[in-house]
């Protein structure tokens, strides 16, 4: 049993399972050249039908890819009891696992993977003052609204910064479940962040009096 494989200018790897003691020059010679005549013939076929490598992959094709996170951070992806990692897996379709280091690794087929980079990207980011961010409102109450800006990630939105002018009740403006934009005025001590809308509107001009 002799196997060669190898390119049009040279041989990459050979297999031989011999039961004998061994072999004459001449014959792994001999097998040697029928070995590249059957592999550039089989090559020939391959370009013809494939000249050059596609310019991009296949939606089917299986991807591998590598996302470094902080050690710190690692506990946030996998969350209580595998619950986050899960989450993300079955929203994406693609297997996830991270190591002690924090290198995680993604494999999927098809932008699943694409997606799942995505969200692993956004949960180790750090929240900016004076940033603006696509948000989810996930609650709401009499003095305003709970936004998430990132996954796990969310700030107050008060009614106040609603837009301007005076709001009677939150949900006259947003309601759970709406994607809203806003932008993070301020991260007080204790972590709790303080979001606004108004920050992002046009202030109308005062009312023109006769």
């Amino acid at each position: 049993d002799f196997k060669v494989a190898g390119t049009r200018t040279g041989v990459t790897s050979i297999q031989m399972d011999i039961k004998i003691e061994g072999l004459d020059f001449a014959i792994i010679a001999e097998a040697l050249e029928k070995a590249k005549t059957a592999r550039l013939q089989i090559l020939d076929v391959m370009t013809k039908a494939i000249p050059e490598p596609r310019s991009s992959l296949s939606k089917y094709a299986p991807r591998i890819i590598t996302v470094q996170i902080p050690v710190d951070k690692i506990g946030d992806l996998i969350g209580p009891k595998g619950k986050t990692i899960r989450s993300i897996q079955e929203q994406t379709g693609a297997e996830i696992n991270v190591d002690d280091n924090g290198m995680v690794t993604i494999s999927a087929v098809g932008e699943g993977g694409e997606r799942a980079r995505d969200i692993v990207a956004a949960m180790i980011q750090t929240p900016e003052v004076g940033k603006v961010y696509e948000g989810v409102v996930k609650s709401t109450t009499a003095f305003g609204a709970f936004v998430e800006i990132l996954p796990g990630v969310e700030g107050l939105l008060h009614i106040s910064e609603l837009q301007h002018g005076r709001t009677e009740r939150t949900e006259d403006v947003v309601k759970k479940g709406d994607h809203v934009r806003v932008k993070l005025l301020e991260v007080d001590e204790r972590g709790r962040m303080r979001l606004s809308r108004k920050a992002l509107l046009e202030k109308p001009e005062p009312a023109r009096t006769r």
